[in-house]
């Protein structure tokens, strides 16, 4: 399909056309009923499963990104991986909170992999209804780019500010309104039944603490939604894409959470990073606004902002490396800490 049959919807120019939204969610449906099979039997996921699930959810958006690039050339494939990379770094701060969420309910390794996917589920449609709101907003004015952009900004200095104070992230379970609202007016059993959610309990339905952990998720779900829709929308204004880069990144969160589950707080520079990220792409919506306002300021090309984005999350690996290795190095014995005597003469 040449560059020039993409469809034109209101004032938003997207390459999705009515086969290309068909063929790509129907590829998604499968791929969760796939997964959806594949856990009906809880086990613990081993780190050769998981890293060749990781591996294959990486081939998919790789593959994607080729077809786009020869269907609607170099500057729409640009956009996309662009986007992909700004939704998997937001993703793996996700993961973090879900590890924190499982730890929370004390969820047995077992089952994690279940939470996991119906978290994936409700995120991926809560991002639908997000990206559509975000279509709808854009084609009502360019003060979109402003309103996304302030959105970025404030959200960035919210969690730089959390990031540079030192304090371990934590999840609160018993402060969740939902969480609190379940269990005032359902019964909750103490233990876990398998993959189940709602069992007879002392002749009542009740809940089981999985259904309470993947409420928590979806819950969880909302926010990281506000946050990684407006982010996309500043690198590419194609909800199509917009949609396909949410959809990749989410598919393989599962998996790279059991490959990442000893690795994610070690990434201590990583909120130190994404909000770099998300102050950046809100500048580059603000400026994008302004240029259609007057003609003289810059604007931010998509070629550039995957530079930043991939040198800052670069950065901020390293960074968190070398301090990990600092902080692993066995204390200086006191004759090391002591002054050296001068020579006598």
């Amino acid at each position: 399909m040449p560059a020039e049959a993409a469809l034109t919807v209101a004032d938003l120019e997207t390459i999705g056309s009515p086969s290309l939204w068909t063929i790509t969610i129907a590829a998604l449906v499968l791929l969760l009923a796939i997964d959806f099979i594949v856990t009906r039997r809880p086990h613990e996921v081993r780190m050769g499963e998981a890293v060749g699930w990781s591996l294959f959810y990486l081939a998919l958006p790789v593959i994607f990104g080729v077809f786009i690039w020869g269907a609607f050339g170099s500057r729409v494939s640009m956009e996309f991986f662009t986007g992909y990379v700004v939704e998997k770094s937001l993703s793996v701060d996700n993961l973090f909170v879900f590890m924190l969420l499982l730890s929370s309910f004390a969820v047995p390794p077992a089952l994690a992999r279940r939470v996991l996917l119906y978290g994936i589920v409700g995120a991926l449609v809560l991002r639908g209804i997000f990206i559509a709101l975000g279509a709808a907003v854009l084609q009502s004015g360019t003060w979109a780019f402003l309103l996304f952009g302030g959105i970025l900004i404030v959200t960035a200095g919210k969690i730089f500010k959390e990031a540079i104070s030192g304090k371990a992230q934590e999840v609160d379970i018993a402060s969740m309104r939902t969480i609190r609202l379940l269990r005032r007016f359902v019964r909750v059993t103490d233990d876990f039944r398998g993959t189940r959610l709602v069992v007879r309990d002392g002749g009542h339905r009740a809940l089981t603490p999985l259904a309470l952990a993947i409420v928590a998720v979806f819950a969880t779900d909302i926010v990281f939604a506000v946050d990684s829709v407006p982010a996309v929308y500043g690198v590419t204004q194609d909800p199509f894409l917009v949609f396909a880069t949410n959809a990749f990144a989410l598919l393989g969160l599962r998996a790279l959470y059991f490959v990442l589950l000893g690795a994610l707080t070690k990434l201590r520079h990583l909120n130190h990073g994404l909000s770099v990220i998300l102050a950046f792409i809100g500048i580059k919506l603000v400026l994008h606004w302004a240029h259609g306002l007057w003609a003289w300021v810059p604007q931010i090309s998509t070629l550039v902002s995957l530079g930043v984005i991939v040198g800052v999350l670069t950065t901020v690996t390293i960074t968190s490396m070398h301090a990990n290795r600092r902080d692993t190095k066995p204390d200086s014995s006191p004759a090391e800490r002591e002054p050296r005597s001068r020579p006598s003469r």
